[in-house]
């Protein structure tokens, strides 16, 4: 009985030492990661992603490498600017692992070398800024802290893709003077806003206004050109008018002279009558106010007055008498 349970205790032993044994000869990678194996202490091979036979007791699996991009997250961390400010700044590294051996080998912790490493940097390049420069230039101190981390961690197999200033955090006081200078600045930018649309209203009224003008002007002067058309055409029309009106008279005046001379040509008149008419038609064109043109021919008759005075005088037939050498219808017709 005693011996069945010790064989059944050995036999047990033996199951699990077997089983540890598998367990430590073969071992399987994951994807984007390495195995370093050493070989009674001394670095033997570098296992990659799959399935790896290692030998017991002969080879030690020093460390599990991952290759993959690491993220690096520092506490905020004091530093102090060259105007002399105590500020609090926290950065994010990205590295990645481009030779495993190196990163095993040539640094004992790289990750606590790679944060202290960081915060020396940052305060160096911080303590050559001043205040306003280091709250301005958040690129500019990414990209000289990434290229001095990354020129210092390429002997340790590493490669810095990134480096990231989280948060600058200035001592209280300057948070306050900075608000309250923010708060100056915007007032002052709404100030100078408020006074270029101002004076944008002013201008676009002034535009305005000088447009209304000129178009006024414009306006007026269409009109007064209008009216001197107008007046142009008024005065064109009269004087055509006057001139039609001058032309019908005159045709008048000459269709009534022409009937007058019929009538004196048909009645038979004498000369003594007919300078007695051309007399009495001087006199009326005497009398009027417009100018009278008298022919040369007309000084013959004007010579005539002596003969015309005689036949006037009495006893020479120039009285009531006068009538008997002209017949009483022929004289109704010269004075028609």
């Amino acid at each position: 009985m005693l011996g069945d349970i010790f064989t059944f205790l050995l036999l047990l032993i033996l199951i699990i030492f077997a089983l540890s044994l598998v367990a430590r000869t073969v071992r399987i990678v994951h994807q984007s990661q390495v195995l370093i194996v050493e070989r009674l202490g001394k670095y033997y091979k570098t296992c990659g992603s799959g399935l790896n036979i290692i030998i017991p007791f002969i080879d030690n699996v020093r460390r599990v490498v991952d290759l993959r991009v690491q993220v690096l997250d520092s506490e905020p961390q004091p530093v102090i600017t060259k105007d002399n400010v105590t500020m609090e700044i926290d950065t994010v590294v990205y590295y990645q692992i481009t030779d495993p051996i190196k990163a095993t080998y040539e640094i004992a912790d790289l990750v606590r070398a790679m944060h202290y490493l960081t915060l020396t940097t940052l305060r160096d390049i911080i303590g050559n800024m001043e205040l306003d420069q280091t709250l301005s230039s958040r690129d500019e101190i990414n990209n000289r802290l990434r290229l001095v981390l990354d020129e210092a961690t390429d002997k340790w197999g590493v490669r810095v893709e990134r480096v990231e200033v989280k948060n600058i955090n200035p001592p209280a006081d300057i948070r306050q003077a900075m608000e309250a200078q923010m708060r100056a600045e915007r007032e002052k930018r709404a100030a100078i806003l408020q006074a270029e649309g101002q004076r944008e209203a002013e201008i676009k009224k002034a535009e305005g206004e000088k447009q209304a003008q000129i178009l006024r002007a414009e306006a007026e002067k269409e009109a007064q050109i209008l009216r001197a058309e107008a007046q142009r055409v008024a005065n064109i029309k009269k004087a055509e008018g006057e001139a039609q009106a001058i032309q019908l008279v005159a045709a008048a005046e000459a269709k009534r002279i022409e009937l007058v001379m019929k009538a004196l040509k048909e009645a038979d008149m004498d000369e003594k009558m007919l300078t007695m008419k051309s007399i009495e038609a001087l006199m009326k064109l005497a009398d009027s106010h417009n100018k009278v043109f008298i022919p040369y021919e007309t000084a013959s008759i004007l010579g005539s007055l002596g003969a015309i005075k005689e036949l006037l005088a009495p006893g020479h037939g120039g009285g009531k008498g006068s009538g008997k050498d002209c017949p009483q219808g022929q004289e109704e017709s010269l004075a028609g």
